[in-house]
């Protein structure tokens, strides 16, 4: 039988970007570093101007945005968006929105990823609290990690340390992950699987089952890590 998944094609997840113009203490405006452990991401930009600061294993780049520019980076890139006038990007990312549901970790100070309270603690943004107050938590812990991501780069060895304390950190959440990604990207990838199946056999039953879809933003206007969000269902 037909997998009955019903979300965004291939299983990704897809979101709407303003990147936050707020100055930081090096003078650049933008969000907050951050790494994701399991899941790909990608940029279409589709206005202004910026740039993605991305820094790896292999050492650290900068990435130039414009309108029309697609860039994308596996799991272990610590990335920092950066907004040089307006920077708006399309975000892809893999695993039903996985990103977003706690597959990334902050550049915050080593003590705060040793601490799973003090972590949650700095980073969670309460989503009744007021306007106001959700963007001063959002800016504080974009300095905070900050902090951090200065001091990977500054000593860029300490790299192998923040992606073991980055595991542990996220360590009691795998089951939860492996469980959307079993219904989202697997379940998709299980779909094409047994269509081609059908389509071997001369069976074309499964054409018949056409629908077309379409939505409007689930959640407009959140307060993620790198900018404001407006968030589509993941399926």
């Amino acid at each position: 039988m037909v997998s009955a998944y019903g979300g965004l094609p291939g299983g990704v997840a897809l979101s709407h970007l303003c990147v936050y113009d707020w100055p930081a203490a090096d003078g650049l405006h933008g969000g907050t570093p951050h790494m994701h452990l399991a899941c790909s991401e990608g940029y279409v930009v589709t206005g202004g101007r910026g740039a993605v600061q991305t820094l790896t294993a292999s050492g650290y780049e900068v990435t130039p945005l414009a309108p029309g520019t697609v860039a994308w980076f596996t799991p272990g890139t610590i990335h920092r968006l950066v907004n040089e006038g307006d920077l708006r990007i399309t975000v892809l990312m893999q695993n039903s929105g996985l990103p977003e549901a706690g597959d990334a970790v902050l550049t915050l100070p080593p003590e705060y990823l040793a601490d799973p309270q003090a972590y949650a603690a700095a980073t969670t943004v309460p989503a009744d609290a007021p306007e106001e107050e959700q963007a001063r938590i959002a800016l504080a812990r974009r300095d905070l990690a900050l902090e951090g991501y200065r001091a990977l780069r500054e000593a860029p060895e300490g790299l192998a340390a923040f992606h073991g304390a980055a595991a542990a950190l996220v360590r009691p959440r795998i089951d939860e992950w492996r469980e959307r990604w079993r219904r989202g990207a697997r379940a998709a990838a299980e779909t094409t699987g047994e269509q081609l199946d059908r389509l071997a056999r001369g069976d074309a039953a499964h054409l018949a089952d056409a629908v077309v879809r379409a939505e409007q933003p689930s959640w407009h206007g959140k307060f993620g890590m790198c900018g404001r969000l407006d968030v589509y269902s993941q399926g």
